[in-house]
């Protein structure tokens, strides 16, 4: 596929750390910025991009250890990362490109996954910058319980003992086909292109992703939802939680626990409402960019 509309690439260096940065639209547009998921790249969200109807300037970066992001390094080797980071970094970049929300004036936060539970925290913390939070299939963690933390001590020690590692792909369609096993509702065309993104081949000609492998060390802490909700409870912005029908994400992460109850959590924040989105997956921003980019633009407008 060919993409209707091409980012300019920048790089902005945040405390040490040089990240890339796609840059769609024009700078006098009013601008969402986007924030993807985990094991992901901001080339995700150009399918978003192409469907926006109207004029917007989107700034979305490759987060910290992902796509042509810098990984942060301790001792020659990519060191492990924390979740408040990515809050850090996020601040960082909206001195740099909204210099203005500092001043007042605030700024369309949207995120996916990974990159909702940022936004979403960040509008908590520096709720004074924040004007609009679009939560793309971001529901947190599940509730964890203080016995809990020993076992994940542990866990994190044989993390740092045997580090993880990636598979590399002996062709870029090789990508594109692990994509769609991901993602069953991928296209192939969308998947090819998201491939050439997201991958690039080594010395030996083999493609690696474009993530640094650290990324999949368990972290040493627990989730802790009460401190999260908390956090929640100070965003002042409107909040729009974009949710796949039956989503299979909220139904892992639930796990046992009702999803009536598990989503009382949302009760943290003061302006909240919800958008289910048919014949999609967790990737739904990829699966139904038309619906999602609608939904983004009313309710930011």
């Amino acid at each position: 596929m060919t993409p209707l509309k091409t980012p300019v690439s920048e790089f902005v260096t945040t405390r040490g750390t040089r990240l890339h940065v796609r840059r769609w639209g024009s700078p006098d547009a009013p601008t969402l910025f986007m924030l993807h998921g985990w094991m992901d790249i901001s080339a995700s969200f150009q399918f978003v991009v192409d469907a926006l109807a109207g004029d917007w300037q989107v700034i979305a970066p490759d987060a910290r250890g992902f796509g042509l992001s810098d990984w942060p390094v301790q001792q020659g080797k990519s060191g492990h990362y924390w979740f408040q980071d990515y809050l850090a970094d996020l601040d960082a970049l909206l001195d740099h490109y909204a210099p203005a929300s500092l001043r007042g004036e605030q700024v369309n936060l949207v995120g996916h996954s990974m990159g909702a539970n940022v936004v979403c925290l960040y509008a908590g913390v520096r709720p004074e910058r924040v004007r609009r939070v679009v939560d793309l299939e971001g529901f947190g963690m599940a509730a964890t319980k203080a016995e809990r933390s020993p076992a994940r001590l542990g866990q994190w020690l044989d993390d740092l003992r045997a580090p993880p590692t990636l598979n590399t792909y002996a062709t870029l369609d090789d990508v594109a086909q692990r994509l769609i096993r991901t993602n069953s509702r991928l296209p192939l065309a969308k998947a090819r292109f998201l491939a050439q993104q997201w991958a690039k081949p080594d010395d030996t000609g083999r493609f690696h992703l474009l993530a640094d492998p650290a990324h999949k060390i368990r972290g040493p802490l627990l989730y802790r939802l009460d401190e999260v909700m908390a956090v929640w409870s100070k965003v002042r912005a409107k909040v729009l939680h974009v949710e796949a029908l039956a989503s299979p994400t909220l139904a892992m992460i639930a796990g046992e626990v009702p999803i009536d109850e598990f989503k009382q959590r949302f009760k943290a924040f003061t302006d909240w409402r919800e958008e289910i989105v048919d014949h999609a997956g967790h990737m739904l921003h990829h699966d139904q960019p038309e619906r999602v980019a609608a939904l983004i633009e009313t309710f930011c407008a």
